[in-house]
C-alpha cells in the first residue's frame, strides 16, 4: 500500500499572529510554526496502517522553505519519505488553489491507494482542503475520521459526527480527512532526526508539479478576504454584593434607573 500525507505548518500560537492590512493574509514571517495537530494525527494513522499492509508512507506540505525542518520531523517519527512543494507564486492561495497545487504535486509524485489530511487546520479551520483534494484526484473520501481499520483487503473507517459515530467501509483509492486526537501522535525518534539531512526532503515549485499559473496563488483562488475587523467588545456585567435582602434592594434600584420598573 502506498500512502500519502498533506501536512500543514501553523502558527504554535494562533492567537497572536497578525494580518497584513493590505493584502489581510497571515503575517507568517517571523512566526514559530508546529505541524498541524490533526495532521499529526493523520500521519500516525497512516503508520498504523502500514505496519499492517506494508509499503511506504509519503509526507507532503505546500508552504515555505523552513517547513522543510518540520517534514524532517515527519520522517523522524516514521514517513519514509518528505516532498515540499514551495513557490513564491503560491502565496496568496485560498483553499481551492491550495487543493490544485497538493492535487498536482500528488500526481506527479506517484500514485497513491490511501490519502491522509487533518480535517481543520488551526489557523484556516475551513475543514476544505481534504475534500476538494478529493475531487480533484477523482478519489473517494471519508471526512472527520477518528478510527481507521484495513483487514482482508477491505477499509473500515468511523466517521465522528455531530449525532453520533458512522461506520464507513471505503474503497480504495481514496481520501480520509482525521479528526484532531483521533490517536496519540507517533513520537520524534531523536536518533533518526540526527541522520535526517535536508537533502532527505524533495523541493519541488510550481513548474516541476506542471502546475496552471491561473490556477495557483491569489489569481487561482475564488475566494478573497476583502477585510477583517474585530467584535465590538460586549458591555460588562456589574456584580452586586451584599445579603440576598441587599441584593435584591441594589436590583430594585437599577432597574428603576434603567426605566424597567
Amino acid at each position: 500500500m502506498e500512502y500519502l500525507v498533506c501536512v500543514k505548518l501553523v502558527p504554535r500560537f494562533p492567537n497572536k499572529v497578525k494580518l497584513d492590512p493590505v493584502t489581510n493574509n497571515l503575517i507568517r514571517d517571523g512566526v514559530t510554526s508546529v505541524i498541524n495537530p490533526a495532521d499529526l494525527n493523520a500521519l500516525t494513522m497512516a503508520l498504523d496502517l502500514r505496519r499492517i499492509t506494508g509499503g511506504k508512507v509519503s509526507v507532503l506540505s505546500m508552504g515555505i522553505p523552513d517547513a522543510i525542518n518540520s517534514l524532517k520531523q515527519c520522517i523522524a517519527r516514521g514517513a519514509d519519505k518528505a516532498y515540499l512543494v514551495t513557490d513564491g507564486s503560491f502565496r496568496g492561495s485560498d483553499t481551492l488553489a491550495t487543493s490544485y497545487t497538493l492535487a498536482m504535486a500528488a500526481k506527479h509524485i506517484g500514485n497513491f491507494d490511501l490519502i491522509f489530511t487533518g480535517t481543520q487546520t488551526t489557523d484556516g479551520d475551513t475543514g476544505q482542503v481534504g475534500p476538494e483534494l478529493a475531487e480533484l484526484l477523482g478519489v473517494n473520501q471519508a471526512s472527520y475520521v477518528k478510527l481507521a481499520k484495513y483487514k482482508e483487503g477491505s477499509l473500515t473507517v468511523l466517521r465522528s459526527l455531530y449525532n453520533g459515530t458512522e461506520k464507513q467501509n471505503v474503497k480504495t483509492p481514496a481520501l480520509i480527512s482525521v479528526v484532531k486526537n483521533a490517536n496519540e501522535p507517533a513520537e520524534i525518534r531523536k536518533s533518526i532526526l540526527e541522520k535526517v539531512k535536508d537533502e532527505d526532503v524533495v523541493i519541488l515549485n510550481a513548474s516541476d508539479i506542471k502546475a496552471d499559473s491561473e490556477k495557483i496563488g491569489a489569481s487561482g483562488s475564488a475566494t478573497q478576504v476583502v477585510r477583517t475587523f474585530q467584535d465590538e467588545e460586549l458591555p460588562k456585567g456589574e456584580y452586586i454584593k451584599g445579603s440576598a435582602q441587599e441584593q435584591v434592594d441594589s436590583l430594585i434600584e437599577i432597574f428603576k434607573e434603567k426605566q424597567f420598573i
